[in-house]
């Protein structure tokens, strides 16, 4: 079966299950309200005033990886993967459509999320905001739909290997909210690297350490990748 063909499928089973169409909506009512909130905190925001103003992208991510975990989970539940493969016998293009199914909804979602957090930030922030330019704000808001997007695909990838919706959020949630931070107090430089604080340097105005705004990006692509290729060769290698 053609590619094509087999992504209009995967996009209809996105769009007509209403708990990942909620989980989107919350990826940019989360991102907004926590931006909003972050402006309030006079001595976070006098720092950085564009980081501030997304900040609510670090709560913002829960959603989108939860969004990635659900899609991919729901195969693993009364025998739809078997009927997807039987449908589509080519696994890794099946796994593909699914991928890039995940992916442009969540770049979507994360564009949305990142110009709301930007309108809802800058305007609680006043003059605090009169610092940043247009182009750091732009690149503020393609950076956060990108970043959301390459964590929804991590939980996609991670998802397939785990073959668990549950487990995958039991392993991204606590690193996102507890270990990242606990490991990057201890470790210097080498938590820069690690997935989800590479790839929100983008989300600052300035920023210290070895990776500007789209190399942390890459770092994080790195990290999605790995995943993604784990996924693809669970799917090709395991039962259905």
């Amino acid at each position: 079966m053609p590619f094509t063909p087999v992504l209009r499928a995967e996009w209809i089973k996105i769009r007509t299950l209403r708990s990942l169409l909620g989980v989107l909506l919350a990826v940019v009512l989360v991102t907004a309200a926590f931006s909003a909130l972050a402006g309030l905190d006079d001595s976070d925001s006098a720092s950085d005033p564009l980081f501030s103003a997304l900040f609510g992208v670090s709560f913002g991510q829960i959603a989108a990886i939860a969004f990635g975990a659900q899609a991919v989970s729901a195969e693993f539940r009364g025998g739809a993967l078997r009927v997807s493969l039987t449908a589509v016998p080519d696994r890794l293009r099946w796994f593909a459509a699914k991928a890039l199914a995940v992916a442009v909804p969540a770049l979507a979602a994360g564009l949305a999320a990142g110009g709301a957090g930007l309108a809802v930030g800058s305007a609680v922030l006043g003059n605090r905001w009169s610092g940043v330019t247009w182009g750091e704000g732009l690149r503020g808001v393609v950076g956060c739909g990108g970043y959301l997007a390459l964590m929804a695909l991590l939980a996609a990838g991670l998802t397939a290997v785990l073959r668990s919706g549950v487990a995958t959020l039991s392993i991204l949630i606590p690193f996102l909210l507890i270990v990242s931070f606990v490991i990057g107090g201890m470790s210097g430089g080498a938590a820069d690297y690690l997935p989800d604080r590479a790839g929100q340097v983008v989300l600052h105005e300035t920023w210290d350490g070895a990776l500007g705004p789209w190399t942390g990006l890459a770092v994080t692509a790195a990290w999605t990748a790995a995943a993604l290729c784990a996924g693809a060769w669970s799917v090709r290698r395991r039962d259905a």
